[in-house]
């Protein structure tokens, strides 16, 4: 063996043993990247959940607020169905009484 070709050697060697250091520290960076960006899109979704919980919920309670509305409205109107029937029929018998008392 050639002294020459040991420092060569040990120059390839210590070479590559930069570029595995660089790699290393490169997949060390991408994954630091990709955890980071799994816990923002994770936090994000969570956030995309709780919107869309909130807005089933908010579109229940309009469509029970309209249901409350209408219902009211329909008693309402039959209160006045019912008082116009009675009012009519206190005029009808109040007419019918002032009859009997010409006859």
């Amino acid at each position: 063996m050639n002294i020459t070709t040991v420092g060569d050697d040990q120059k390839m060697i210590s070479a590559y043993m930069k570029i595995v250091d660089a790699t290393a520290q490169q997949l060390l960076t991408g994954a630091s990247v990709l955890g980071s960006m799994s816990t923002l899109l994770k936090s994000q979704q969570d956030f995309t959940q709780q919107l869309m919980d909130i807005n089933t919920s908010s579109i229940g309670s309009l469509v029970d607020a309209n249901i409350e509305e209408e219902s009211t409205k329909l008693k309402a109107l039959q209160t006045q169905q019912q008082l116009g029937v009675q009012a009519l029929s206190i005029a009808n018998s109040s007419s019918q009484n002032v009859l009997s008392l010409f006859r």
